[in-house]
């Protein structure tokens, strides 16, 4: 199996653009770098992977180029830009210019931002127009209540090429509404392209709740998505609060051959491969460095 990671970061702390590790638990307040990485992804049998930005700043995506030359398995970069700046154009431009290949797409930190409608907004039209002329991807990361919104601008970007950051980040809580978030999956799933990352989910579990909790929002994604949409990643290091590399890799498999068995090619690979557009393995790029 030609297996790929479809979402993974790295960060360096001292670097300081990660508000967000500010109220973060403690462990992931630290340095996670490829050299830390590497043997858990070549243990799984990780060919390769898909680099995604933990800052919205455009000097964090530069780091990220920099990183990808040094880790021989990142395919591209997921980065980040002002996607509400007047010079929004320029700005991706410049990014596919110094990425030299490697910028795959682009990823606003929606998440983080309180407006329920934010991604639905007229303002950010020209950032979305230039990313399709720049033939670039876009990550939704996005809170449940956010989903609507990301239906209205697809329906309005139909030829907008876009896959949903971790299954939608669903509260798996015992307490959250499925349904709240149920309902607009499987509408953005059968009224759009939209593809969807198998990842990020043991992290949306409450610490009270066994991993079998997972089960019902798991099933509702391959019962939407379906095998042909579907794209697993690690979400490492994020995915450390819960579980290692291996075991959320052999939980994802035991999934996929319960409920899309002979897709398992599909999902780990293949899909993220056709998505992101990725050229076949090449270390022509790379720089024999160590960050």
């Amino acid at each position: 199996m030609n297996a790929i990671d479809a979402h993974q970061h790295y960060w360096r702390v001292q670097r300081g653009d990660y508000g967000w590790l500010d109220d973060a638990p403690h462990v992931l307040r630290r340095d996670f770098l490829p050299f830390e990485l590497n043997p858990h992804r070549a243990a799984a049998g990780v060919q390769r992977a898909i680099l995604v930005q933990a800052a919205p700043t455009e000097a964090e995506t530069r780091f990220l180029f920099e990183l990808a030359q040094a880790d021989r398995a990142v395919a591209g970069v997921v980065g980040w830009v002002d996607v509400e700046a007047a010079d929004v154009d320029a700005r991706i431009a410049a990014l596919v210019r110094d990425g030299n290949g490697l910028l795959l797409g682009l990823r606003p930190m929606a998440q983080d931002i309180a407006d329920p409608d934010w991604l639905a907004r007229p303002g950010l039209d020209a950032a979305f127009a230039s990313l399709q002329r720049h033939g670039l991807a876009f990550d939704a990361l996005v809170r449940p209540d956010q989903l609507p919104a990301l239906l209205a601008r697809l329906e309005r970007e139909p030829q907008l090429r876009a896959v949903l950051d971790h299954g939608g980040k669903p509260s798996v809580d015992g307490v959250a509404s499925f349904e709240a978030w149920a309902a607009p999956i499987a509408a953005l799933a059968a009224r759009t392209s939209l593809y969807c990352k198998f990842s990020g989910l043991l992290t949306q579990l409450a610490p009270n709740l066994a991993e079998a909790a997972l089960a019902p929002y798991i099933e509702h994604l391959f019962a939407c998505f379906g095998p042909a949409r579907l794209l697993w990643g690690s979400d490492w290091p994020v995915l450390t609060l819960r579980g290692d590399y291996a075991h959320w890799f052999e939980l994802a498999r035991a999934y996929v051959q319960r409920l899309a068995p002979g897709h398992e090619e599909a999902i780990f690979g293949g899909n993220a491969a056709a998505f992101y557009r990725l050229a076949p393995m090449t270390y022509s790029h790379r720089k024999e460095t160590t960050p």
